[in-house]
């Protein structure tokens, strides 16, 4: 192959490139799609809608533990003895409740699960999770 032929071929290769280039940079479209749900899954009826998805621990009731973001929300609850605790997990990883003293121990919970414990008798009980021993929190029972 000759040196003129050569130029040729490079420069309508260098061509196509620069069009293919082009062609893959475009301008945002003027109008970004968007989701919107009815009064429940799917617009029906009686059926929850998605949940919030703020970002940010959910705010537990006087009995219920909320676990998000690996910590514990109230990380100290004070619960009259006989009271039911729930845990619920709102995390993405999975999570245990686990007392250090042995008296109550979750089994792993995915996102969604629940875990519950009677406290018959007053006292401190501190608790972690055994997956992620960084989160501890505590429930105080009062007579």
């Amino acid at each position: 192959m000759d040196i003129a032929k050569l130029r040729k071929h490079l420069v309508a290769v260098a061509a196509a490139g620069a069009r293919v280039l082009a062609g893959c940079s475009s301008s945002p479209p003027a109008a970004q799609p968007s989701v919107s749900f009815g009064s429940g899954a799917g617009g029906m009826p009686g059926m929850p809608g998605p949940p919030s998805g703020t970002g940010s621990p959910a705010a537990a009731a006087g009995d219920q533990v909320s676990i998000d973001n690996f910590a514990f929300a109230p990380a100290t609850l004070t619960v009259k003895a006989g009271t039911t605790v729930m845990w619920t997990n709102r995390d993405e990883e999975p999570h245990t409740v686990a007392a250090s003293d042995g008296s109550f121990h979750s089994p792993g919970m995915g996102t969604g699960a629940t875990y519950s414990h009677t406290f018959p008798t007053a006292g401190t009980f501190d608790y972690v999770c055994s997956i992620h021993p960084m989160m501890h929190g505590t429930v105080v029972v009062t007579g």
